[in-house]
């Protein structure tokens, strides 16, 4: 129960921030207030320049909606637009860093921008040609926002899915969490034709659609989205654990790889040392520790180290091969 009328105030907009319509009763249920009491924060916040809008009817329901400005003490509108962008931006790639919290805000701050701001930031969107770092697949941040906003209100989600075999369906969810390993976007979620907890990759949702219907929220199986999510890697693919040590300490070297691929630990040494398991190729982990720019050492598997080696040599070659051309192209 939130007492303190501030407090209640921001918990009550951030409900509302949700690109849904919040009946009065289950605002109060959430808040730990009486209905009267709801009424009293709409107002407030409709004095200190919220766009909140009511609707009649046995419960009554309420929505913050798109103003003729921004609401005060928030953003102005060069701030908005920037935000916006740099989000949408973002978010489109599976960028290590930015995670549900991001696409939560972008889709709070797109439910409430001005239609003039809007279409700045759309027709800067449209206009810019994005250069994504790594491999990880494109998705539209509109899938995203709109996915974060079915999680965030609760609500069943429908779309269509494509599996790894190219296979389509049409399926019916209860959305949980998204969860980003830094290459991809998930979605984990109760599916209800099958019912059974799911985990779905992003870029292969199409044609999402938030249906209304609320539902109470499932205990997940395992202690969180993220470990459910990785649990359900190590079904998918036959994992294999590694070990590499790294001439960096460990809070360096960490800002360079996704916390997913293991736990880094100082070494005493002025090094690191990373352990870990994963699923991907050997070669795509090879090069993903070589992009950190430090020097590093493969303690193992044996597949790594020989990867590791034979990508080193080939590199080493490459480059050889290239001074020993300019060399003979030198006049005698």
């Amino acid at each position: 129960m939130t007492t303190a009328t501030p407090a209640r105030l921001l918990q009550l907009l951030s409900l509302l921030q949700t690109p849904r319509e919040w009946p009065g009763g289950e605002l109060a249920e959430r808040l730990g207030v009486s209905r009267r009491t709801v009424r009293r924060d709409i107002d407030r916040l409709r004095e200190l320049g919220y766009p909140v809008e009511a609707t009649r009817g046995a419960d009554g329901g309420y929505r913050l909606v798109a103003g003729k400005a921004m609401p005060p003490l928030v953003l102005d509108d060069e701030e908005a637009v920037a935000i916006a962008v740099g989000l949408r931006a973002g978010a489109g790639h599976a960028v290590a860093g930015v995670d549900e919290a991001s696409v939560r805000a972008l889709a709070k701050l797109e439910q409430v921008l001005p239609a003039r701001l809007r279409h700045r930031v759309y027709t800067l969107q449209a206009a810019t040609s994005p250069l994504p770092v790594g491999d990880g697949a494109s998705i539209p941040a509109q899938t995203l926002t709109l996915l974060a906003g079915a999680v965030a209100g609760r609500e069943r989600l429908r779309f269509a899915y494509r599996d790894k075999e190219g296979g389509t369906s049409r399926r019916l969810t209860e959305p949980h969490r998204l969860v980003s390993t830094g290459r991809r976007w998930y979605l984990v979620a109760y599916d209800l034709d099958r019912a059974d907890w799911r985990t779905f990759r992003v870029d292969r949702v199409s044609e999402p659609f938030a249906t209304g219907v609320r539902f109470e929220q499932r205990e997940l199986p395992a202690g969180g989205a993220a470990e459910y999510l990785r649990q359900s890697i190590r079904q998918w693919q036959e994992a294999y654990a590694f070990e590499v040590r790294f001439a960096a300490p460990a809070a360096e070297v960490a800002e360079r790889l996704p916390a997913a691929l293991g736990a880094l630990a100082d070494d005493g040494e002025g090094g690191c040392v990373l352990a870990g398991s994963t699923g991907d190729p050997v070669e795509w982990l090879t090069v993903r520790l070589g992009l950190t720019g430090y020097e590093f050492a493969v303690r193992g598997p044996d597949e790594l180290v020989a990867c590791a080696r034979e990508l080193g040599g080939r590199l080493s070659r490459a480059g050889g091969m290239e001074a020993a051309r300019r060399e003979e192209a030198q006049p005698r």
